[in-house]
């Protein structure tokens, strides 16, 4: 494992670097589609693969832990074999499902019990059995067991919340030195920040979290509701205390805007539903603007879904085509919306690493989050 940091742009933090794993180069900044049981919604691994080509998806382990379940998966050989992935992986280890499962979940010092979502049986996260299961997972990147807490949320507790947090981060950290790999490759740690949305706690949690020293380090509980300027402002106050020579991760995060707005702070990876999720429901996002393809002024225009060509789908169909899918339900019209979505998530971080490169990415920036900043 390695991270390679290139340059940082002169008029803003934005950086260009790159991670190696044993699964290949990841070029940040990089956007990872988010496959949460071991498959990106709607999108052959061969369309992934050779069209929308990302370096590295993302996988979560509550929801693999439940189905196929881990005993499943090692006989497989780990996710990478099981699902013919042969990039890099990264898994979330669940913290934010202990969030979103606020109604069937009971936190405590021990870890997590919560309830299934699917058969209602009970099952208890902890620090150490979530090391175990993501070594049985064996993505390349593997996350610290935190607690995501909610927006909004009171002072006193997000301090006991990212405490907590950092206490468990203690006993992962214990478990994986104890707990040898499941194959034949390595896998990278990152803790996570905590914190909610004050400063002086993000601070503290910033500086416990560089201090373990681990191979990068991830920002979590922002996306979950705050207002943009309240993540970028948190993003920053992180962004300038984490290691400039380790890769940082933004999780959960966001719409392009968000994006860029947080590479521009010095973020290099990020991961979200948006890009699939929002183009299941008629959403395309474009460097002019989003697109409701439901919407009746698409059904006669016969122009390409982007003129960019930024996927096969983009230069084989018309909106007029695609709003027809969707009028009449075909599945294959969310498939076309996803990987249209997808492609241009990962063209954007490619131009903007680009532009980082060239010395010009805050103009760049500018411009495309006016042009994005529309309805079409």
């Amino acid at each position: 494992m390695k991270f390679e940091l290139h340059t940082t742009d002169p008029k803003s933090k934005a950086r260009a670097g790159t991670i190696i794993t044993d699964h290949g180069r990841i070029e940040t900044p990089i956007f990872m589609p988010v496959g949460t049981v071991g498959s990106v919604k709607g999108v052959h691994q061969r369309e992934l693969r050779d069209d929308i080509n990302p370096d590295i998806i993302l996988g979560n382990t509550y929801h693999l832990y439940l189905r196929p379940q881990i005993d499943i998966l090692e006989k497989a050989g780990g996710l990478h074999k099981f699902m013919n992935w042969d990039r890099s992986i990264l898994t979330d280890s669940g913290g934010y499902q202990v969030y979103s499962l606020s109604a069937n979940r009971k936190i405590k010092e021990e870890g997590v019990k919560f309830k299934s979502h699917i058969d209602g049986s009970y099952h208890v996260f902890t620090p150490e059995n979530v090391m175990e299961i993501q070594r049985s997972i064996g993505a390349d990147i593997i996350m610290a067991f935190d607690e995501c807490t909610p927006y909004p949320c009171d002072y006193r507790y997000a301090k006991g919340s990212m405490l907590m947090t950092h206490r468990w981060l203690d006993r992962c950290l214990a478990h994986l030195e104890k707990t040898p790999l499941k194959y034949d490759y390595d896998q990278a740690f990152f803790p996570i920040v905590q914190g909610s949305t004050y400063s002086d706690l993000r601070q503290q949690s910033a500086e416990y979290i560089a201090n373990t020293d681990a191979f990068g380090n991830a920002i979590g509980g922002l996306s979950v509701g705050e207002p943009a300027e309240e993540m970028y402002a948190m993003t920053d106050v992180v962004c300038a205390i984490l290691p400039e020579d380790k890769p940082r991760y933004l999780m959960g995060v966001g719409t392009p805007i968000n994006i860029l707005e947080n590479i521009a702070l010095g973020i290099d990876m990020f991961d979200c539903v948006m890009p699939t999720r929002n183009g299941r429901n008629g959403m395309l996002f474009t460097a002019h603007g989003t697109i409701n393809i439901k919407n009746k002024k698409w059904e006669s225009d016969f122009s390409l879904i982007d003129d960019m060509g930024m996927t096969f789908v983009d230069t084989e169909y018309s909106k007029a085509y695609l709003k027809h899918l969707f009028s009449v339900n075909e599945l294959l019209g969310k498939q076309i919306a996803t990987i249209h979505n997808l492609g241009f998530y990962l063209w954007l971080v490619r131009e903007a690493r680009k532009h980082i490169l060239a010395g010009d990415f805050r103009v760049w920036k500018d411009k495309m989050v006016k042009q994005m900043d529309k309805r079409l």
